[in-house]
């Protein structure tokens, strides 16, 4: 059985599917969840909270169908396809998650004020993140893009273990005649074969290149689903991102298009 605060969230995005948020009363939210209209203002403060509140939800709820696409098993440009076309198949059910992602908001729901500085803070958990507002839209690429990254590269570290544990038996096994700690120059033999197989762990200047166009490769398939999301063409928004993630840079990127602000990385 819902909470109360997710019964009143529930019911007030029933009732903006059917009319524009200025035509939205508390008392008729507070009804179709089957509470009080002061338990409402208790768990939101007013109609600018619950509008906080369901943008925040919108935010949590899109995040984590991200992080369960990536965490499927398929290689990686199949996960960041798969998170572009389910961007913009949800934005276009969830006009609310739409503006999140596009910043454009309308009529139908404004975005709402920030908390004033003079307005005390709520005594509900769940509120005060609310109020703290949304990552704009920036900031929700950087999120979607580091989630990404992240899951990708500990992809690449998990296989590089096992790769090296498929390569070199006799390093897990000292009886199979591996290095042994007495012997000085097998462990420098070791170390260099090492290298020659594992060069991201010997150039460090290789390992940033890496990351950077992996960083590039994840925005880059965000942007692509948003931009679709704005101007639809012909074709899908999955064959777009596939190129764009596996075809050759013709000049390695510097650093993702867009850093991630302190917001988000709070987030």
């Amino acid at each position: 059985m819902p909470t109360a605060r997710e019964a009143l969230l529930r019911s007030a995005l029933a009732a903006l599917a059917e009319r524009p948020w200025s035509a939205i009363r508390m008392v008729d939210v507070a009804s179709g969840a089957g509470v009080s209209r002061q338990t409402l203002y208790n768990e939101f403060g007013g109609k600018d909270g619950l509008a906080r509140a369901l943008m925040r939800r919108e935010t949590d709820r899109y995040l984590r169908g991200v992080e369960r696409l990536l965490g499927e098993r398929a290689a990686a440009a199949d996960r960041l396809v798969a998170v572009a076309e389910w961007t913009v198949v949800e934005a276009r059910a969830r006009p609310l998650l739409r503006a999140l992602l596009t910043g454009c908001w309308g009529e139908w729901f404004p975005a709402p004020p920030a908390v004033r500085e003079t307005t005390a803070a709520s005594g509900v958990p769940a509120q005060r993140r609310a109020d703290a507002g949304p990552p704009g839209t920036a900031d929700l690429v950087a999120l979607v893009r580091d989630r990404s990254a992240a899951a990708l590269r500990q992809d690449q570290r998990d296989q590089g273990q096992r790769d090296q544990g498929q390569r070199d038996p006799a390093q897990r096994d000292p009886s199979r005649g591996g290095p042994s700690r007495s012997d000085p120059g097998r462990r420098d033999q070791a170390r260099h074969d090492q290298g020659r197989r594992d060069p991201d762990q010997r150039d460090h200047g290789q390992r940033a290149y890496d990351r950077d166009e992996l960083l590039y490769r994840c925005e880059l398939a965000v942007r692509l689903a948003l931009a679709h999301l704005i101007a639809p063409g012909a074709e899908s928004v999955g064959p777009l991102v596939r190129t764009a993630v596996t075809a050759p840079l013709r000049v390695p990127p510097r650093a993702p298009l867009s850093a991630p602000s302190p917001r988000a990385g709070a987030r």
